[in-house]
């Protein structure tokens, strides 16, 4: 059965009620907007507590959830038949500014933030007592045994000014019965019981929207992110799970030629298997209480993540993990000396190359090399000192002029081969611009690029096992459906493996092109494989909107599929016509799952269009601003539920993909 979605951010949901940010509970007319439109599935962004942090995908806990989305209204303690003076001051504040955020185009993150975590304190101030002696809570806890980890944590790091971890004087490294006995102190008890309490009402609240979608006969999908942000409370309590010295990242590509470090730290995949992944599985239940669908966050990377040096600033010394090591033996067996396997594995930096960057001062340029590195013999060249381990030690010489440090960081990168471990070699991503291989023979390069093919077959190996391994733990675990958020590098058995273990694929019709063939070309929707979801757009990408109007491709998409004879429809203008037109496309889809963004349903109707289209977009990649993670339904959803020129058109696309009728426009 073919079904039609949305999805949306919690934060994004606007209600007449609303404290400026989308609740947990403002799920609930949204649901039954959705029911209206005759959409059958609500797709969230993650919903886990990340702290100071606004994006949904730097969690800072695999299980707690976010207190931003909680409904102070609706907790029981403000919900008594008779309340006293405090308890009124406090709800008259809370209306107060829920008008004031109310008001606003986006939320303001951390404000809001900062403004319900003083609001839900004060509350709990004036209802302790009773809150400690709650059988509900003590039951809770009894069933939801994390919240310990997480409430001694969120405590030490509320008394460091939310300072990382990493930084703390005390509890910086901690075992599993200090945490127990911290937990257990009676003058601790109050401030730990607080955000258990928090965390039972964000559950309470969560599972009660939960319910009533699915009696609407939606279904909920949830985003489980791949990775932890490096000060998690899991990467504090469970350090053995974690490498804390990689970070997860992507290899270069077109739009990234230097890579992606996202920062967070890479796996220890066998500390994990020695306890039958129980971290993953409680994840997994933890996420199957609220979902019945989930997506799971670059997928790939349970095939094989790209891992970084915890201190490289880019991502192109980074290697694949697991991977399969070229040895100073089989270099060897190549016909490569000691001397050139230095030469091909450590950047060689010439004195004029440096000296360009310095004015042209020889003398100084010298000066300044034997600071950070050691000259070799009498030649004009020089490796760097064993101390620099990364291109973060080059940067932080600040006495060396920035020019010269760039030009010293970019040749830090200059490697062939990277060595991993001692004497085991991970040929660089980009090992053909490298100077060492341009300095190669062309029958030493056809040698080379052979046997680092060959290496590639066997790593493409390692990471099927890998993977099969990994994802059937996470399917044998729960009866979610999982669907793959897998676009990115190609693997070889990316296909066969989501196949076999009856994982959706990801489809973005932007993107869903033959790019091995000539011309690139789209791939028609009805060969769009079943077993996937497609999708106008992803919470990363522009709109459909600002991708019909900006961007080139737009073009090459109109040309494969033109609308009907005589229509004004055009890339470049945006029309309710050229939405129709291009949801009404995605829909031919054969995917079992076609969930496109709230934001390209709403352009089915001008009235709801941005003056400027960029305030549409939830996330720009690769910038840090107060803008990211912070859109907003444009109006309250009372007054889209209304609208039933906008419902009745999703409608019509939903019934199109549904096999109901034929798409008018085919």
């Amino acid at each position: 059965m073919k079904m039609t979605g949305t999805s949306v951010p919690v934060g994004a949901l606007r209600t007449k009620k609303s404290f400026g940010i989308g609740e947990f509970l403002d799920i609930i007319p949204f649901a039954d907007f959705c029911r209206k439109a005759s959409l059958k599935v609500i797709q969230l962004l993650p919903v886990n507590d990340t702290g100071t942090e606004s994006s949904p995908y730097s969690a800072l806990s695999a299980s707690a959830l976010h207190p931003i989305y909680i409904s102070l209204e609706s907790l029981p303690e403000l919900r008594q038949e008779e309340l006293d003076t405090a308890h009124k001051k406090i709800i008259s504040e809370i209306k107060k500014l829920k008008k004031k955020y109310n008001e606003l185009p986006r939320f303001p993150y951390k404000e809001i933030r900062r403004v319900k975590d003083d609001l839900l304190r004060q509350i709990y101030e004036l209802d302790s007592d009773s809150i400690k002696k709650s059988p509900e809570l003590k039951k809770w806890i009894k069933e939801n045994p994390w919240v310990k980890e997480y409430a001694v944590y969120k405590r030490l790091k509320n008394i460091n000014f939310e300072a990382s971890w990493k930084s703390w004087k005390d509890y910086k490294k901690i075992k599993a019965e200090d945490i127990e006995e911290l937990w257990s102190k009676t003058e601790l008890q109050k401030e730990h019981l607080f955000f258990a309490w928090v965390q039972m009402n964000l559950e309470r609240q969560f599972t009660q929207a939960s319910e009533y979608v699915t009696k609407q006969g939606i279904m909920l999908k949830g985003d489980i992110p791949i990775m932890m942000n490096e000060d998690s409370h899991d990467a504090w309590a469970h350090p053995d799970f974690f490498n804390d010295d990689l970070r997860a990242g992507s290899p270069p590509d077109g739009p990234n030629p230097c890579g992606q470090n996202w920062g967070f730290p890479t796996y220890n995949w066998k500390a994990l298997k020695k306890c039958d992944y129980s971290w993953w599985r409680e994840r997994l239940k933890q996420a199957a209480k609220f979902y019945q669908l989930f997506r799971i966050d670059h997928i790939l990377g349970f095939f094989r993540i790209w891992a970084v040096p915890k201190r490289e600033c880019t991502a192109l010394l980074g290697h694949t993990e697991p991977y399969e090591p070229v040895t100073v033996k089989e270099l060897e067996e190549l016909g490569f000396t000691k001397e050139r396997i230095r030469w091909l594995s450590l950047p060689h930096v010439p004195t004029n190359l440096v000296e360009a960057a310095n004015n042209g001062d020889y003398l100084g340029s010298h000066g300044i090399l034997n600071t950070i590195m050691d000259r070799i013999g009498q030649e004009e060249l020089w490796l760097f000192k064993p101390e620099i381990k990364s291109d973060s030690d080059i940067y932080a010489h600040e006495e060396i002029p920035l020019a010269v440090r760039e030009v010293l960081a970019k040749k830090w990168r200059d490697r062939m081969f990277i060595e991993v471990e001692k004497d085991k070699y991970y040929p660089a991503w980009s090992y053909s611009d490298t100077t060492a291989w341009l300095s190669l023979s062309d029958n030493e390069k056809r040698i080379v690029s052979q046997f680092i093919t060959e290496k590639r077959d066997d790593m493409e190996n390692a990471w099927e096992k890998q993977a099969r391994e990994l994802l059937g733990m996470i399917t044998d675990t729960t009866t979610m459906t999982a669907c793959a958020e897998d676009l990115g590098a190609n693997i070889r058995s990316l296909k066969s493996v989501l196949n076999d273990l009856s994982i959706m694929s990801l489809k973005v019709i932007r993107w869903n092109r033959q790019w091995e063939k000539e011309g690139q070309p789209f791939f028609a929707f009805d060969q769009y494989p079943e077993k996937s979801v497609t999708t106008t757009s992803v919470h990363d990408s522009s709109t459909l909107r600002l991708w019909w109007t900006e961007e080139p491709d737009a073009q090459d998409f109109f040309k494969t599929f033109p609308p009907e004879e005589g229509s004004d429809i055009k890339p470049g203008k945006y029309s309710p016509e050229a939405a129709e037109y291009l949801l009404e496309k995605a829909a031919q889809s054969q995917s079992i799952f076609c969930i496109h963004p709230i934001q390209d349903f709403l352009g089915l109707a001008a009235a709801y269009y941005d003056e400027k289209p960029q305030n549409e977009r939830i996330n720009i990649p690769g910038s840090v601003t107060d803008f990211n993670w912070t859109y907003r339904l444009p109006l309250p959803i009372e007054t889209l539920i209304k609208d039933t020129t906008l419902t009745k058109k999703i409608t019509a696309i939903a019934v199109i993909h549904d096999g109901k009728l034929k798409n008018k426009r085919s």
